[in-house]
């Protein structure tokens, strides 16, 4: 009797030019929205009066915040754009918006030569981007996870932060570059605006990979061609109030961390002590020690979402959760103007950090049916961000002039104690609970 032998494995093959794709527009979304933040030092002065520079710190950092609140308007409109015409479309939409409003702020003349329409350009120009950044997020994250294998979600996820990294990783560098090579005069006038050209030019780029790019297959197979969700956001709330409340809180606990790590720690820690800072680190300094932290953050994405693949996102983000809920008040008492120290800080922190955002976008897009996630995502995801990412600089600020620095880390320990409750409500996705396979049953 003869015997058969069983099929041969495929072996998987990653489709290289989609990642490439999603993933080289993620980061230039990232650098562009990132230098603002990481500039912000230089350029206080020349878009607001110079003559109060406390004040003018303020007004960027509110601006700042400001542009997070037009990110759920841009989750809600391009959000809906993508689930009624495709992820491809809406992911080359945003890509334009984000790269136009790096280069108006590039040229846009300083408030003493034009005044109060400095700023009123600026903020313009953010709002811009903020609506850009609110479409390109549960777009990507959407499509990232809707071209992968089931068992591979993890790993493909992590790209999505694994060029987030690099991008906030290029701006760092090209800061700590540029501090370090030039001086503090030419920083301050001209300087400033050469990483928002740089971030225009590669949003060119970045339109031609994504018009090569193939559209969701998950998209294709179970929306293209059907009927659109009426009412989609208010269907979110009316169907899935539990996926709503579960990626409020679980991003709220994110995002504060992931911007206080990533933008609000390293103004704090370069802010002159002349000019109100209580650290006074040399602004080479926490450029050179968030580099080494980014480069660790980058590294951990994609073993991480191995890891998750195996021992379970849910369980991976929770126990993340836990952790910087014990180590953050300790931790940020080491943030001083030593280097040594700031690098420990910051390879350990986002080193650590990297265990969660490897797997957000599969986490949040397996809380949603594919109809309904870029909407869904888009808008909720970016609500949370404009709550508690975009105000983490102004809060930090703000209560380091008032001399209640500490209060803003347990702020994040409490966040944090939130986002673990959430965890422990959300399914674990290796029992098959997640909405997408309900919805195909």
């Amino acid at each position: 009797m003869s015997v058969i032998d069983p099929p041969a494995t495929v072996p998987h093959r990653l489709p290289v030019r989609n990642l490439v794709a999603a993933s080289a527009g993620n980061a230039v979304e990232w650098f562009d929205w990132t230098i603002f933040a990481l500039f912000s030092t230089y350029f206080a002065t020349q878009f607001f009066p110079s003559d109060n520079p406390t004040l003018a710190y303020l007004n960027t950092a509110a601006t700042f915040a400001l542009a997070f609140f037009f990110r759920p308007l841009g989750g809600w409109l391009i959000g809906r754009f993508a689930d009624v015409h495709g992820r491809k479309p809406a992911l080359l939409v945003t890509i334009g918006l984000m790269c136009g409003g790096s280069l108006v702020i590039a040229l846009t003349p300083t408030f003493e030569t034009i005044g109060w329409f400095a700023p009123i350009v600026l903020l313009l120009a953010r709002i811009a981007q903020g609506i850009s950044t609110g479409g390109e997020v549960g777009n990507a994250y959407a499509y990232l996870y809707e071209i992968a294998p089931e068992d591979r979600r993890g790993r493909y996820s992590s790209f999505c932060y694994m060029s987030t990294g690099a991008a906030i990783l290029l701006a760092s560098l090209l800061g700590y570059w540029m501090s370090s090579t030039f001086s503090q005069a030419f920083m301050h006038e001209w300087g400033w605006r050469v990483p928002f050209v740089v971030g225009a030019v590669l949003g060119v780029v970045v339109v031609w990979l994504r018009r090569t790019m193939d559209e969701s297959t998950e998209f294709t197979d179970k929306v293209e061609g059907t009927e659109p969700v009426k009412s989609p956001l208010l269907s979110t709330l009316r169907d899935h109030p539990r996926a709503v409340a579960q990626i409020l809180g679980f991003i709220a606990m994110l995002t504060l961390v992931y911007y206080t790590l990533t933008n609000a720690l390293k103004a704090y820690a370069s802010r002159p002590l002349a000019e109100g800072g209580t650290v006074g680190a040399s602004e080479s300094d926490t450029f050179l020690a968030l580099s080494i932290g980014l480069v660790v953050f980058v590294a951990a994405q994609y073993p991480f979402g191995l890891l998750a693949d195996r021992i379970g996102r849910r369980n991976q983000i929770l126990g993340c959760a836990v952790v910087f809920a014990v180590i953050t008040v300790p931790l940020s008492r080491l943030v001083t103007d030593d280097l040594a120290s700031l690098i420990l800080v910051f390879v350990v922190s986002l080193g650590l950090f990297a265990s969660a955002t490897s797997v957000t976008p599969a986490v949040l897009s397996d809380l949603l049916p594919v109809n309904l996630r870029g909407v869904g995502i888009g808008s909720w995801y970016n609500i949370a961000i404009a709550l508690f990412g975009g105000t983490a600089p102004f809060i930090l600020t703000a209560l380091t002039d008032a001399g209640h620095t500490t209060l803003f880390f347990w702020y994040i320990v409490a966040m944090c104690v939130i986002g673990s409750i959430v965890m422990l409500t959300v399914p674990d996705e290796r029992r098959g609970t997640a909405l997408h396979r309900k919805a195909a049953q």
